[in-house]
């Protein structure tokens, strides 16, 4: 088993003293091999020595995705080219993509901090994994399957698309474990389920899911869909992939590798530290990048973070799932909407499955909310009275937990497009307001 006792249950004041130690190491590193930083900090007033204790990293300027863009491609690699070993670039769907450089020494701590958390979910060297994502530019993909072969798996590199054969590998090879998008490991149970393909039939027993949020909700309906263990972990292109944090086989949180990442929760609009045990973005310095270094980088994702020991014995920081990002956050008519809250009310809902769309409209100046829902048997849209009834207990349902009330409409089964990869719920059509 691939479990690093003395790291991941290190005492908090050593974790701490280790963390104090690599933040003034990566700051000066920083200063001396990335020009962007070191005029950053210059302006800033911060050096190394001024880093007395792990609070006075308030001090450090954020970094933005931006900050990254502005420099692209290579603008903030901290090496030569030749030391760089591996190119990733996010997906970015506007602007240019952010460049992510590694050495061999990243790529060595990258797979150390995957086999780390898959491990903790009860992934072993006798496990045959079926990788899901999309290879490419992508980190998820090739993170996870570096990882799992330093963890002794026999990992099959299917990437994503072509589900039917995905489901027909899943069951012809004895994959044990599932690694893909929460959204396309729905969708692959549907087919497999479609082709005749049973749960016994199957030898899944964990899914590694990640690169978009996943509710409780929705884990309950894919486990009920492939019988198998669904655990969640995070990560993002910027800040390595995925590694910086997953859950063990109790799923109270996800476990920071905290020493490798050193997670702050702010408040998004103030940019002011929050208390900990608050919920706000979350804010990472990765503490052990060589080829891109990063100080402070604003993930905008919204979250928590809780410091106390897991009774799985390990003592590294937990942060819940993600509940939404800050850009991703929708105002209706002053309130707040994450994506997130509208998934968990409709897996609540009998006959309705977990796939859905936003459409956002604005009509004088007003926004209006409509969510469309596949039901899961097309025989209700032949009872009027029924589907009538089971709109209201939606519109009912999100009114009370969004505070706003949003149209509902009920559509049959597969009307709703399905993703390989990250699932695009939100249409935005604000921009064509009618008088």
């Amino acid at each position: 088993m691939f479990f690093q006792k003395d790291i991941e249950t290190m005492p908090r004041e050593e974790l701490e003293a280790l963390q104090l130690q690599k933040l003034k190491a990566q700051v000066q590193y920083c200063i001396d091999n990335v020009p962007f930083y070191r005029d950053r900090l210059a302006k800033a007033g911060v050096t190394a020595d001024k880093i007395k204790c792990l609070s006075d990293i308030q001090y450090i300027p954020y970094t933005t995705k931006e900050d990254i863009r502005d420099n692209y491609p290579y603008g903030l690699f901290a090496v030569p080219m030749k030391n760089i070993v591996r190119i990733h670039a996010s997906s970015g769907t506007t602007g240019k993509p952010t460049v992510v450089g590694y050495t061999r020494r990243d790529l060595d701590v990258w797979s150390d901090c995957v086999a780390r958390l898959c491990a903790a979910v009860g992934v072993t060297d006798e496990d045959v994994a079926q990788i899901s994502f999309g290879y490419g530019l992508f980190t998820g993909a090739l993170g996870l399957h570096y990882g799992l072969e330093k963890l002794g798996c026999a990992v099959i590199p299917i990437s994503s698309g072509n589900t039917r054969k995905q489901a027909m590998i899943l069951k012809d090879f004895g994959t044990t474990v599932l690694i893909s998008t929460p959204s396309y490991a729905m969708y692959m149970s549907e087919v497999a389920h479609e082709l005749g393909i049973s749960n016994d039939e199957l030898k899944l027993r964990i899914g590694l899911f990640g690169s978009e949020g996943c509710t409780d909700a929705l884990r309950d309906k894919i486990e009920q869909g492939f019988g198998l263990f669904s655990t969640d972990n995070y990560g993002m292109s910027e800040l390595q992939g995925p590694g910086v944090s997953g859950e063990c086989e109790l799923r109270c949180g996800l476990h920071f590798a905290e020493d490798h990442f050193l997670p702050e929760i702010i408040d998004s609009a103030t940019g002011q530290v929050l208390p900990r045990g608050e919920r706000g973005e979350l804010v990472v310095t990765p503490l052990s990048r060589q080829g891109f270094p990063l100080l402070r980088y604003r993930t905008k994702d919204i979250t928590r973070i809780h410091y106390e020991k897991c009774a799985c014995g390990r003592t590294h920081a937990r942060m819940e799932k993600v509940q939404g990002r800050s850009d991703d956050m929708l105002k209706i008519r002053g309130v707040n909407v994450f994506p997130s809250q509208i998934e968990s009310v409709m897996a609540n809902i009998d006959g309705i499955s977990p796939h859905y769309e936003l459409i956002l409209t604005r009509k004088n100046y007003t926004d209006y909310l409509e969510v469309r829902i596949e039901i899961n048997d097309e025989r209700l849209l032949e009872n009027f009275a029924d589907l009538d009834r089971k709109r209201k207990e939606a519109v009912d349902k999100l009114k009370t937990v969004l505070g706003i009330q949003a149209k509902v409409t009920l559509v049959a089964p597969r009307t709703i497009q399905r993703y390989e990869g990250k699932a695009r719920r939100i249409v935005d059509k604000r921009g064509e307001e009618e008088a």
